[in-house]
């Protein structure tokens, strides 16, 4: 996929798609994979930033697959896992080529992320993870509190009754 349908699919370009973009380009070279069509590829993603929907369109990792896990720690770093063949890799934006000045024009430094050498940007290190869980269908449960359909692992016991998490936690 090229940058062009990536930056359709976010909705405009900027440095952090671009930064996403290189990153999962970067994962799926050194593992050796084209875009997941089901669960073959798993992404875990350590923040919540625009970079992901560039992982998204280049890995077919999604949240409604079950193969898109996200970490909220602030990272601009992605691990991602071929349960074809057992191997990972993380991926990690240091951006230590970046010359100065660059960063403060966000049109010239998506431009520069997006044809500066891997090295200047990323480091890539091969891993060995548990292989993540396949996704599984959960049963719904209707909340005592909304009448909504809720998760069944999402549900919460209070005084008896059965509710979601945001009755559960008005009723605390």
């Amino acid at each position: 996929m090229q940058y062009p349908e990536v930056v359709k699919f976010h909705g405009h370009t900027c440095p952090g798609l671009a930064i996403g973009y290189r990153m999962a380009l970067a994962a799926m070279d050194a593992l050796n994979e084209v875009r997941s069509g089901d669960e073959e590829i798993v992404a875990i993603v350590e923040n919540d930033a625009c970079g992901v929907d560039a992982l998204q369109c280049l890995t077919g990792c999604t949240f409604g697959k079950g193969n898109l896990v996200f970490r909220d720690y602030g990272k601009q770093v992605y691990t991602l896992y071929a349960r074809g063949t057992g191997k990972g890799v993380r991926v990690v934006f240091h951006g230590n080529g970046v010359p100065a000045g660059v960063r403060d024009n966000r049109g010239a430094f998506a431009d520069f992320l997006l044809n500066a050498p891997v090295g200047d940007l990323l480091s890539l290190t091969h891993v060995t993870i548990n292989a993540p869980e396949p996704a599984r269908i959960r049963n719904s449960v209707i909340c005592a509190g909304c009448s909504e359909s809720v998760m069944d692992t999402r549900i919460r016991e209070l005084n008896g009754q059965t509710l979601c998490i945001p009755c559960a936690e008005s009723q605390s």
